[in-house]
């Protein structure tokens, strides 16, 4: 079980029709990544995956419509059920709020053998591989 961290608590009741937003670059999507998305999905919440619309590059070997597709197809059960969707948005460099906002900002922090998943090494593995 991830361990949560609430750094700011909203000052308005949860609604159901509400969702828990991720902003990421998911180059690749990874099985941390999608363990996340499925605990807040399991606790009864829905998750909004945004993708940050960044320049392809050898840190982002993938564009926003690949990524798309790539969580569609990884998280197609959840997409169906109606918990997740996904969106992209421009690529972004601060998430910034006033007072009240109406949210919590919540950090999850995942135990150690998720947290070890990296990204990078990963795109590293498909490099070798020659799927990049």
């Amino acid at each position: 079980m991830w361990e949560k961290k609430i750094h700011v608590k909203s000052s308005l009741p949860r609604k159901e029709e509400q969702w828990s937003l991720f902003i990421g670059r998911w180059q690749p999507l990874h099985l941390g990544h999608k363990e996340l998305f499925r605990q807040v999905i399991n606790e009864g919440g829905k998750v909004c995956v945004a993708i940050r619309d960044v320049e392809v590059n050898d840190k982002n070997p993938f564009t926003p419509h690949q990524i798309m597709l790539n969580i569609a197809e990884e998280m197609k059960t959840e997409i169906e059920a109606g918990k997740l969707k996904v969106i992209v948005i421009p690529d972004i460099c601060s998430v910034e709020f006033g007072r009240g906002v109406g949210y919590d900002i919540i950090e999850h922090i995942p135990p150690q053998e998720i947290h070890d998943i990296s990204a990078t090494k990963i795109r590293e593995q498909m490099k070798a591989e020659g799927k990049l």
